[in-house]
Formats: structure tokens, C-alpha cells, sequence
């Protein structure tokens, strides 16, 4: 096992041969010299490297959760090492895929498994939220206009280059699908006069944003219902989907989209802004098991493609994946700040486990193959658009 753990880390340094990366085995042995390295990868008893070779990230994930190893220096590093080397064209085992057939069939999006999936990662309650996200509690990339804004300053800057694209105007109507504590929705009702609905399968992301709605005072302009996307009903004059595309599913595409083209008026604009990929490949095992199951990241030619056959045509896509990456760097230091707290909650191997979700998503989206698409269409054509982008980017 130890030979063949040697022979990893020699994909490694093929992969990357400017990688600095030291290995400590279960009996002390050392590979790699600590001194000249970023990072120090400990492997605890044999078992972990067994799994790591077996099931790669879901092995490292389920391994470093549960204590079987240890990482000294920088964790993002590591993960990317890790990434260049499955981009090296390293196939996984049989077993590997296997496991990734079955956890899909068991957490596909249908109506009775929606629910499920969504509060498995969505209801763990605001005070928990709170120890990372701003005080919002926006759980979507921001926009950072400049470098130095804070998170709060850059969730508003998101909200606020998603109304301009979508050229909101007093009185229009809004439908915000998969609205989570309720930001965009709020957002809109107070600086633009617009009125709407949003959904989520979150009681307490329901409960959360009904309550701050009421608050402000805009009760009589926006609501929160908890309701599956697919029980809406309708017609708007603007549509926006922060977020929640990923949890559709490859299979309900078509129908979400289906859904979209009914709730927009003729000619009505949309803004679909989810993670998403260049190209198919399969999601991960340990972040659909563990943290989003039931997830699915789309890539860009069957989003345009499930548009266009349901008469959704697309003006404008914009990646925002290095302010994803920015974004996620963010909770993961307040998430630090804040971990002593965190683990009071739900204990040590749940603070690994989110740890290590912040981090791979922001490695992720550095390096690997995540994209944060930002996807305005409208339904059927739209000549009143404006040709250029200078009314998103006006003081």
C-alpha cells in the first residue's frame, strides 16, 4: 500500500513538477522534504491511504473527517495537487463509479426527494449560517468591483448587477425561484419598486425571510413561500434563479425550463446565475454525499440547449468564477473566526468535513473545472434589450 501511495505522489510531481508536497506515512516514514514543502500530507494508519487510492476525493474526504489524516500548511495546495492530477487523465477505479451511479438514483430531485436534499444542507439554522456568510445571510457568489470590498459590499454589488441586467422597473413583477433568505428579493422591492414572489423548500429559510420582509415593511410587495419550484404559478414580468439551478437535476432540465417559458411574460427577461461546467463530467462523490445531494452542475452547452427548445433566447453570459473563488475564500476565513462555535454545534468531524467544502469549492473554481455562469435570456425575442452592457456598469 505504501509503494503504491509513493507511486501517487510521483503522478503528483509529473503533474506539477514545480509542486511542493511531503508525505508522512503511518510509521514515520517521510517522503518529500518538509522544509521545501507548502504543504504535509499525514496519513494516519494505512487505511487512509487505502481509501484515498480506492476512491480518491471521496476517500480524502471521508478519511480527513474522520481524523485518518492530518494536513499541515496550506489545505487549497493540497487540493490542488490534487486536481492537476485527475486532470492528468487518471480514470477511476469501477467501484468509484459504481458508487456514483447508485448515489445518484438515490438522491435524484424528484418530488418526493426534493425536500430532503434541500434541508439536508439548507436548515441548519441562521445562527450556524451567520459564523460565515454576511450579515444577509446571501449564500451565492458575490461580485467584487473592487478587491478590497468587503463580502457584505460585494453581496450587495451582486444584487445589485443582476437588477441592472434584468432592467428593473417600478411596478414590474419579479419571481425569484430558490430565493434562500430572501436577498435578491429585498433587494429589488427597495431599490427598484418591484413586486414578486420567491420559493425555497427551506421552512427555516422561509420563516427567516417572511420575518425580514416583514421587518422592512415590504410585506405588501414581496412574499417567501415554501414550495417546490414546479407548484409555482404565474406570469412575470422578470425571473431570476440565484443558486439553485445546481439542485434541479440532469433530468428535470427540460421541465425547469419548461417552467420558465410559462411563468415569463412574451418577451419577459430572466437571469439564471449557477455553478456550472464548460462540459459534462461526473459531480463528486464526497460533496454529493456529503454536503449537496442530489446536485447536479450543469454545463453551458445543455443550458443553451434546454433554452432554446423551449423558446428562451440568450443575450448574455457572464463567468464570474474568480469571484466564486474570492467568495469562498471569504467564508472560509470567517468560518475559521468563527470555528470554535461551529464546533460546539455539531463537533469536530462536521467542522473537517465544512472545512474542507469551502476550501475544495474555492480550489475548484481556481483550478479545476467550476464556472459560475451568469446566463440573461429572454422568452422569445426582446429588441428593446440594449446592444452593450454600459447600463449594467453606470454609477
Amino acid at each position: 500500500m505504501k509503494e503504491m501511495f509513493k507511486d501517487l505522489v510521483l503522478r503528483v510531481r509529473e503533474a506539477d513538477p514545480g509542486s511542493a508536497l511531503a508525505v508522512r506515512f503511518w510509521d514515520g516514514e517521510t517522503v518529500g522534504s518538509r522544509d521545501d514543502s507548502q504543504v504535509l500530507l499525514c496519513l494516519n494508519s494505512e487505511n487512509a491511504a487505502r481509501k484515498i487510492l480506492c476512491e480518491g476525493f471521496l476517500g480524502f474526504g471521508e478519511a480527513y473527517t474522520e481524523g485518518d489524516l492530518e494536513i499541515e500548511g496550506n489545505l487549497q495546495e493540497l487540493l490542488r495537487l490534487g486536481i492537476a492530477v485527475k486532470h492528468n487523465h487518471v480514470r477511476p477505479p469501477f467501484r468509484k463509479k459504481v458508487r456514483l451511479i447508485l448515489d445518484h438514483l438515490k438522491n435524484s430531485n424528484h418530488l418526493g426527494r426534493a425536500n430532503k436534499n434541500i434541508t439536508h444542507h439548507y436548515d441548519r439554522g441562521e445562527e450556524f449560517y451567520s459564523l460565515y456568510l454576511d450579515k444577509t445571510l446571501t449564500y451565492s457568489c458575490a461580485y467584487f468591483k473592487d478587491p478590497e470590498d468587503s463580502l457584505e459590499k460585494a453581496q450587495w454589488n451582486k444584487y445589485e448587477h443582476i437588477a441592472r441586467k434584468l432592467m428593473l422597473k417600478e411596478g414590474e413583477s419579479l419571481i425569484d425561484v430558490g430565493c434562500g433568505w430572501g436577498g435578491m428579493l429585498i433587494h429589488a422591492a427597495r431599490n427598484y419598486g418591484v413586486t414578486g414572489v420567491g420559493n425555497t423548500l427551506s421552512p427555516r429559510q422561509c420563516e427567516y425571510a417572511n420575518q425580514r420582509i416583514r421587518e422592512l415593511g415590504l410585506q405588501d410587495r414581496i412574499q417567501v413561500v415554501l414550495k417546490d419550484y414546479r407548484h409555482m404559478a404565474g406570469r412575470f414580468d422578470k425571473f431570476v434563479s440565484i443558486g439553485m439551478f445546481e439542485h434541479v437535476g440532469r433530468n428535470f432540465i427540460p421541465a425547469f425550463m419548461e417552467k420558465v417559458s410559462q411563468w415569463l411574460n412574451p418577451g419577459g427577461v430572466g437571469l439564471l446565475h449557477t455553478i456550472g461546467k464548460d462540459t459534462y463530467s461526473p459531480f463528486d462523490l464526497w460533496t454529493m454525499r456529503y454536503i449537496f445531494p442530489g446536485a447536479y452542475l450543469p454545463n453551458l452547452p445543455e443550458i443553451a440547449q434546454h433554452m432554446g427548445e423551449k423558446g428562451l433566447t440568450i443575450v448574455d453570459v457572464e463567468n464570474l468564477r474568480l469571484h466564486y473563488a474570492k467568495t469562498l475564500d471569504c467564508w472560509a476565513g470567517n468560518f475559521e473566526k468563527n470555528v470554535e462555535k461551529a464546533r460546539e454545534m455539531f463537533g469536530e468531524s462536521f467542522v473537517r468535513m465544512w472545512r474542507l467544502y469551502l476550501h475544495a469549492s474555492s480550489a475548484n473554481f481556481k483550478h479545476g473545472q467550476g464556472r459560475l455562469y451568469q446566463v440573461l435570456f429572454s422568452n422569445g425575442l426582446n429588441n428593446s434589450i440594449p446592444m452593450t452592457r454600459d447600463h449594467c456598469y453606470v454609477n
